[in-house]
C-alpha cells in the first residue's frame, strides 16, 4: 500500500510540475480534460494518496541488521 501511495504521489508531482513550469496538464490530455471523470477519478487518488503519505511522517522506522 505504501509504494501504491508514493507512486500516486510522485505522478501528482510530476503533473503539478509540469502545470507550473509549462502550464501543461498531463493527467487533463491523457485522460480527457480536467472536468472528465476518469480525470477527476485520477486526482481523486492522488489526494488520497498524498493524505495516506502523511501518515509515513509518524512512522516508526525499523532497521534490519543483516549479518553473515
Amino acid at each position: 500500500m505504501d509504494r501504491l501511495a508514493l507512486i500516486l504521489v510522485i505522478v501528482g508531482a510530476i503533473n503539478w510540475g509540469l502545470i507550473g513550469l509549462f502550464q501543461f496538464d498531463l493527467v487533463a490530455s491523457l485522460f480527457g480534460g480536467q472536468a472528465s471523470m476518469l480525470s477527476r477519478i485520477i486526482y481523486s487518488l492522488v489526494g488520497i494518496a498524498g493524505l495516506y503519505c502523511i501518515t509515513l511522517l509518524f512512522r516508526e522506522r525499523t532497521t534490519t541488521n543483516t549479518k553473515e
